[in-house]
């Protein structure tokens, strides 16, 4: 069929590295075109060495001197929360993995079931995963989910009409679902667009195999189909090779960055570019060959684990699981600065990291979801001032 012809060329084709000999060569937008950004290739639990300076910054000009503070507790007593969504009225909707309850928390930090997702079946990783406002949202009231059911992993709409949740309405299905490894973060980009991550259910395979939804970044329209501008006309798929990511964000130059999981030795920050294949199974962590898309940073899985990602006064900000702490890298122009951990220990497996309207970080704690420690209070959502 064309679809897995178009990317088994994906697959096959080689890239070549920026800064070699051998210029791209044939049509620019074409699958296995070489990036032209640099390609990090050491690996190390360092950041990959940056080229140039630039990009955000904090107010005092230097991401480096941010030091994050909770400031409050916005909620507790939640059960495994995993995605987050603000609207309009500056309230956030949240939901969470095993109960496949949603729930509105207040600016105030008052917190309110708004509905569950009934078909949704929760096993090990898999249940109820991440949230998305609709880029109309003031005029069509819908929430996006990211829902793994009896059958599939899948993203379905919701209305919300700010008392309750409506039934949920399939937008893409036949996603990989299993106990482990189901993706499940939702972003929707400037061009109103939706990013969709995926993981490969334990199954590494899936994530080289064109025909399967597994392991991969899509990129649909709010109504499921492929989006405009896809490497495969007709395709979801905007990057494969990935194990299971987590985190999605956007930096202040639109670019897409990801956090995943590696198996034994190496988790990854990615920065995602059209097309390209990240790896996974052949190479956990950096590689040698050009065909492959190298990772940013790297963490052993000891301290990272890492889930929700969000970017804010110039650096990228991701919550880490086995890792109890959240990883600080600032992006520079073309790179990224040296890696900082904060609050190590101190609350536990964090799960997801979001930009709330006041310019703060919430940040939720997942001690609740059969991997971690419940303390009093868990789980938790925390907000964290970076000024």
């Amino acid at each position: 069929m064309r679809l897995r012809a178009a990317l088994t060329l994906l697959l096959a084709l080689p890239l070549v590295a920026c800064g070699g000999a051998e210029e791209p060569t044939g049509d620019p937008n074409a699958l296995g075109t070489p990036s032209e950004s640099p390609q990090p290739s050491t690996r190390t639990a360092r950041p990959a060495p940056d080229e140039t300076d630039g990009g955000g910054r904090s107010p005092s000009g230097d991401p480096a001197d941010l030091e994050p503070r909770v400031v409050r507790t916005v909620a507790e007593g939640l059960q495994a929360p995993w995605g987050i969504v603000f609207l309009p009225d500056g309230s956030a909707l949240v939901s969470e993995r095993d109960t496949t309850r949603v729930v509105a928390v207040s600016p105030s930090g008052r917190v309110r079931p708004v509905g569950t997702v009934d078909e949704a079946a929760p096993q090990g990783e898999a249940g109820l995963l991440g949230l998305a406002a609709s880029p109309t949202y003031d005029e069509d009231g819908l929430v996006f989910a990211y829902v793994s059911t009896a059958d599939d992993n899948r993203v379905v709409t919701m209305t919300y009409d700010g008392r309750e949740l409506g039934e949920p309405d399939p937008v893409l299905t036949g996603i990989p679902n299993g106990f482990i490894h189901d993706g499940g973060r939702l972003l929707f980009d400037d061009e109103g667009m939706l990013f969709v991550s995926t993981g490969e259910i334990g199954e590494p395979e899936l994530a080289q195999d064109p025909d399967s939804l597994g392991g991969k970044i899509l990129r649909i329209t709010p109504d499921g189909d492929p989006a405009p501008g896809n490497p495969v006309p007709g395709s979801p798929v905007w990057t494969l090779g990935h194990r299971n990511v987590q985190g999605l964000a956007l930096d202040d130059r639109d670019r897409l960055w990801a956090t995943e999981f590696g198996q034994q030795t190496w988790d990854e920050l990615n920065r995602i570019e059209r097309a390209r294949n990240y790896g996974w199974p052949v190479v956990e962590g950096s590689g040698e060959q050009d065909e492959y898309r190298n990772p940013f940073v790297e963490w052993s899985t000891a301290e990272a684990s890492p889930s929700g990602l969000a970017f804010l006064e110039g650096s990228l900000w991701a919550g880490a699981l086995r890792g109890e702490r959240l990883w600080q890298v600032p992006v520079t122009g073309d790179g990224v600065g040296e890696p900082r951990g904060w609050f190590v220990g101190d609350y536990g497996r964090i799960r997801t990291v979001a930009v709330s309207p006041q310019g703060t970080l919430w940040v939720t704690t997942s001690n609740r979801d059969g991997r971690g420690e419940p303390q009093p209070g868990d789980d938790r959502i925390l907000e964290l001032d970076l000024r």
